[in-house]
């Protein structure tokens, strides 16, 4: 009976340690990098009132680290938080009928914090966790900088983004390691919009921009 009585405890033991639930009550911590890859656009450049013909503004992309927590509310439905260290963008401006051609415009830092619903696809004691999220982005813009390469053709200047509220989806996965450590990969796309205002000595610049940025995220996780 003894012999029986170790068997089953074997194989409870071996059954718990396979065991990868992502279940109600977990807290889900990621961190590692994620990439801004703006994809962006925008209305035509306005000079003193007057729209500048075939001028357009573009935002390059970024590397930071990115941060997530996850709560699950059930098995299968959790609550995201988006964190991340200050994201930073160079913006350029094709001048177009001013005639100057591409000018490095300025520079900006941001942070796009985004709460997410998520929906886990797969049994919550699966090892991979596919899943997919929707939710609502608030971005700050701070630090912002008119490039000397306009301010040599403007003067010294300001310039001003405006914050910008959005919804976000996003498609994601965690494969877990073991019971408690797994890896995640994940794409967002944001809908980040804001008003540009370059203020000079003598003239104003403004125009409207839609970053629109898809995030890649990589990181390595711990359920808690």
């Amino acid at each position: 009976m003894a012999k029986y009585s170790v068997s089953i405890f074997v194989l409870a033991a071996l059954f718990a340690s396979n065991a990868f639930a992502h279940e109600q009550g977990s807290l889900l911590v990621r961190a590692g990098l994620a990439n801004v890859d703006p994809d962006a656009s925008s209305s035509a450049l306005v000079l003193d009132g007057v729209a500048v013909g075939s001028s357009e503004a573009d935002v390059d992309d970024n590397t930071q680290l990115g941060l997530t927590f996850a709560y699950m509310l059930t098995d299968r439905i959790a609550v995201e938080v988006l964190a991340s260290t200050p994201f930073k963008h160079d913006i350029s401006a094709e001048t177009g009928d001013l005639g100057l051609g591409e000018v490095d415009a300025g520079e900006t830092k941001h942070l796009p914090p985004t709460v997410s619903l998520l929906y886990y696809i797969n049994d919550s004691a699966s090892r991979f966790q596919p899943y997919v999220g929707a939710g609502i982005n608030y971005t700050l813009f701070f630090e912002e900088d008119v490039d000397s390469q306009l301010e040599g053709v403007l003067g010294n200047g300001s310039l001003e983004l405006d914050p910008s509220w959005g919804l976000s989806a996003q498609v994601g996965m965690d494969y877990m390691l073991n019971d408690k450590a797994f890896i995640n990969a994940s794409i967002w796309w944001i809908d980040i919009d804001t008003d540009a205002d370059f203020r000079f000595p003598a003239n104003r610049l403004t125009t409207d921009v839609e970053i629109d940025p898809f995030v890649y995220q990589l990181t390595f996780g711990w359920r808690f």
